[in-house]
């Protein structure tokens, strides 16, 4: 029970990774501040929290709008006294030929993966300063160093935070305050439909991601006694981006 009385905030935290996340706090005895824009499956997801004997408060928040994310910190702080965590895990996508995007879908996406990861991250710091410090993580992707057709605005979106990570470790640390990023591969959520053995066969490790992988590295990221990771990077993707692929 390491994270024991700290107060973590999970943003995207009503489905897939972030619900993971926020759970694997809950369960370490942790204070968990749930955002997303899902009122209902966010409140659900706060409830199985404190179903289970923690307390958790779910504040509907579009990362995309700078206000929500200042009210978010607000009540955050108001509601538990501090923030010590904060895990940026909200984000979304389109699939389209950059023929096609249009602006408004490209803001869209980097304004609510990156530029909400930013906000988030600042407004956050500015609570965590006050206490002493903290631990912020960046839920990136591997498709920051890799790509298919047609996600040009995610993987630069996620390009961003990776860079983003470092930059922000190199401005907070002399507040005490460390920044990392995990950037997972393929995480079956659910999206995917019915997995093939040749999926699984893609990773060293042999099989597809789980939520609960990212859960764990998150929790291992925010120990107070990993204080010397800091501004790092870690690829969470079974071995898939190290695997050499050849035509049979």
């Amino acid at each position: 029970m390491k994270h024991e009385g700290k107060v973590v905030v999970v943003t995207g935290a009503a489905h897939g990774i972030g619900r993971r996340i926020a759970l694997a706090y809950g369960a370490e005895g942790a204070r968990v501040v749930l955002a997303d824009i899902d009122g209902e499956a966010g409140t659900a997801t706060a409830a199985a929290i404190q179903d289970a004997g923690g307390e958790a408060l779910f504040v509907r928040t579009d990362v995309a709008n700078p206000r929500e994310i200042q009210a978010l910190m607000k009540e955050a702080v108001e509601a538990f006294g501090a923030i010590h965590i904060l895990v940026n895990n909200a984000g979304v996508s389109v699939w389209k030929s950059p023929y096609e995007l249009a602006v408004e879908e490209w803001d869209r996406i980097l304004d609510t993966n990156l530029r909400g990861g930013f906000l988030c991250s600042r407004e956050a710091a500015k609570t965590m300063r006050e206490n002493g410090g903290g631990s912020i993580v960046n839920i990136a992707s591997t498709r920051a160093l890799m790509s298919e057709p047609h996600g040009e605005a995610y993987g630069a979106s996620k390009g961003g935070l990776q860079a983003l990570t470092h930059a922000l470790a190199a401005s907070l640390g002399p507040d005490g305050i460390r920044v990392n990023c995990i950037s997972p591969g393929w995480i079956e959520t659910g999206v995917y439909g019915m997995l093939k053995e040749r999926d699984h066969a893609q990773h060293f490790s042999g099989r597809v991601g789980k939520p609960e992988d990212v859960a764990r590295a998150c929790l291992y990221l925010t120990e107070e006694g990993n204080d010397f990771i800091n501004g790092a990077n870690l690829v969470l993707d079974g071995g898939m981006t190290r695997k050499m692929v050849y035509e049979e």
